[in-house]
């Protein structure tokens, strides 16, 4: 990885936290691009967003082939939006509610020099931690997965812009895994023989883990990042950013070769 660069510490930046009002799909997907392009330009201050969904959505990364992944006409009998994301990794499943989904933008110094792996896994060490004070015995399952004794919790991507990273996580808070399976084309393909019940093992909520609220998760989330890495500054998405947002989502985002970007 980045090895021109002298390495940074989490403690060298100022953090802002983003977590704003619920965002259709497609916004999401539009401010990943705007708010990394903010930190590589150096616009806005290495950021953290925790998200917030106003409606169901599939997920696929960027280089998944659409017509692999979905099931086009389940997703619409479901009202499901599907979305692609700048970053690669697998499809996301997504219901209001039913995730923690969070994005870190950073200066690529963060993590200089470190292998992909390595990389990975110090941008979420923060949510081991928190994980850890929940009780939960959680590691990271190279290259991208976040794991525990009762199965997979979420997912990794990230995406690189001349000296910033995006690196974003979706983990699963709750799952409707029958709906997950009518929708998803390769987890029906490999849970096929096992059924709905052997799905929802894969793949082990942290309702189920902890009990908990999600918004007390997420809390615990915030206030282990605060703990660790020096502080996180309230802030939120400029009415800029968010102006950039709309037009990126009316140009790119929400067209047929975007979305088919790999049909």
């Amino acid at each position: 990885m980045s090895t021109n660069i002298k390495r940074t510490d989490w403690t060298d930046h100022d953090w802002q936290l983003i977590h704003d009002m619920p965002q259709s799909p497609l916004e999401h997907m539009a401010l990943d691009q705007v708010l990394l392009d903010a930190v590589a330009a150096g616009r806005r201050a290495p950021t953290v967003r925790f998200w917030e969904w106003a409606a169901p959505a599939v997920v696929i990364g960027l280089f998944q082939s659409l017509r692999n992944e979905v099931d086009a006409d389940a997703a619409e009998q479901h009202g499901i939006d599907v979305v692609r994301r700048i970053s690669g990794g697998g499809a996301m499943f997504i219901e209001p509610g039913n995730t923690i989904t969070y994005s870190i933008y950073a200066p690529k110094s963060l993590i200089a020099g470190m292998s992909f792996s390595d990389a990975y896994a110090a941008m979420d060490a923060f949510v081991l931690a928190a994980l850890a004070d929940l009780g939960i015995k959680a590691w990271y399952q190279p290259l991208n997965d976040i794991t525990s004794e009762g199965g997979k919790i979420g997912g990794a991507a990230q995406a690189h812009r001349r000296d910033a990273v995006l690196h974003h996580v979706t983990m699963a808070y709750d799952i409707d895994a029958a709906k997950m399976l009518q929708v998803l084309r390769i987890g029906r393909e490999k849970l096929s023989d096992k059924g709905t019940t052997s799905a929802a093992k894969r793949v082990d909520p942290l309702r189920s883990q902890t009990g908990l609220p999600r918004e007390a998760i997420v809390e615990r989330m915030i206030d282990t990042f605060r703990r660790r890495h020096g502080g996180l500054r309230a802030g939120g998405v400029l009415p800029q950013e968010r102006a950039a947002a709309q037009t990126l989502i009316h140009e790119k985002f929400d067209t047929p070769s975007w979305r088919a970007k790999v049909p």
